[in-house]
């Protein structure tokens, strides 16, 4: 047997909003924590001016991290990695699998510019060994010298790897291990505040009917269809 939901009208929803109190000091510092985390050193820089809001990082480190995530995205990944053992050589020292992955797009970006035989050369001599020694590598070493095979790579099952979106995977890749070592969070807090929202209204949205975002743009309340 169905049970009718809750109404709950603009006036009660707006007035349960407006007693929930946020601090204009901790919205400062989920504003930086995005800026900061994502790369934007300047508006971070004008926002800490203009907020007196501190970021808990040296904003010249930003700088730094968005040349490494710069240079693997145009597929410089030598200079991204000599980028990351100036920044700390530890990074690529205690992370296997990103450096087999910078590795990885190192030879993606060989076989992308047609130079065969300094791709082959390089997957035995700089992948094949830590191949050897982890099968996962093995298996996406494989997959990655199987583009050679294809005349028409733009139409071959394993083309996604020439695309830009790998070059933007490794470079997110990349980008969080350098925030790990710097002891920051590697994902903005916000992105995972509104995915908590639609959570929480979709819950809420089981057991009454009421006035809810839709659109996350404006935040503007929608009253609900009943």
């Amino acid at each position: 047997m169905a049970t009718s939901k809750k109404v709950i009208t603009r006036e009660e929803w707006e007035k349960k909003l407006n007693d929930v109190k946020i601090r204009k000091e901790d919205m400062n510092r989920l504003v930086m924590n995005f800026l900061v985390t994502e790369g934007y050193v300047e508006a971070a820089e004008k926002f800490r001016k203009e907020s007196g809001t501190d970021p808990d990082i040296d904003l010249a480190t930003i700088t730094d991290r968005m040349a490494v995530k710069k240079a693997v995205q145009a597929g410089n990944v030598e200079d991204a990695i000599e980028k990351v053992n100036d920044l700390n050589p530890e990074i690529l020292d205690t992370n296997p699998q990103l450096f087999f992955h910078l590795q990885q797009q190192r030879l993606i970006e060989l076989i992308r510019n047609g130079k065969v035989e300094e791709a082959l050369e390089f997957a035995q001599e700089e992948l094949a060994p830590r191949g050897e020694e982890n099968q996962s590598f093995l298996e996406e070493l494989e997959k990655t010298v199987a583009l050679l095979a294809f005349e028409d790579v733009s139409n071959c099952p394993i083309g996604e790897l020439l695309d830009v979106s790998q070059r933007l995977k490794t470079a997110s890749e990349v980008n969080a291990a350098i925030l790990t070592s710097q002891s920051h969070e590697k994902d903005p807090k916000l992105p995972s505040l509104l995915k908590m929202l639609i959570w929480a209204q979709n819950q809420l949205g089981e057991k009454a009917v009421y006035p809810r975002i839709n659109d996350l743009s404006t935040a503007a309340l929608e009253d609900p269809a009943v």
